[in-house]
């Protein structure tokens, strides 16, 4: 049974020992949203957490630092390639059909949006950038999957790294036969990277 689901962005300033004071207030909305998910992490109480990254390090770390610090159990972990949105969005389903039964688990999706947000930013400012963004949130409050899976032929240069690692998550919810619903909490981008963090509603 799966018991609780999200997207975590996983910028290293939204840790404290990482970023300065001054990042992490322009990111304030951010951070309470991940706390805000993190206690509810910890009401769902699950047996295991899934955890799918397109990094190492940092993919894994910040969402454990604000969701899944003092979690005892079993955290598994997928690191995700440059295989299609498509590809993981099965991958998810048939990752969800190998799950125990007898438990519940946890779903982070950990990645962030475009990194094309603005001149300053990692990757400069690039139309794709703004565009995908907007459509990403749109067609995940709409849950329209199959554009949500071509988001990456759209915007091709929106420079992100959060969409396959995203569509791996929707793919084991999508098998699992549960009514999930999206609630955007936050979405910021003041570095010209975009963060967003989603809570799913499961029924």
């Amino acid at each position: 049974m799966i018991k609780f689901a999200c997207f975590s962005p996983h910028p290293p300033l939204l840790l404290p020992e990482v970023g300065l004071h001054e990042d992490r207030e322009k990111v304030k909305k951010t951070i309470e949203s991940l706390e805000f998910l993190g206690k509810k992490l910890k009401e769902s109480n699950p047996d295991n957490i899934i955890i799918s990254s397109p990094h190492p390090d940092w993919g894994f770390n910040v969402p454990l630092f604000f969701l899944a610090s003092d979690f005892q159990e079993e955290i598994k972990t997928y690191l995700t390639g440059l295989e299609s949105p498509i590809f993981w969005f099965e991958k998810g389903k048939k990752t969800c059909l190998e799950l125990d039964k007898k438990k519940s688990y946890a779903l982070i999706a950990s990645g962030d949006m475009s990194h094309c947000l603005k001149k300053d930013g990692p990757y400069g400012l690039h139309p794709d950038g703004p565009k995908f963004d907007k459509a990403l949130i749109e067609y995940l409050k709409k849950k329209d999957i199959k554009n949500f899976l071509k988001l990456d032929e759209y915007f091709p240069e929106a420079g992100e790294c959060g969409l396959r690692s995203f569509s791996f998550l929707l793919g084991i919810l999508e098998a699992s036969g549960l009514n999930w619903q999206p609630e955007i909490l936050s979405y910021q981008c003041p570095f010209g990277v975009g963060y967003l963090v989603v809570n799913f509603k499961l029924e």
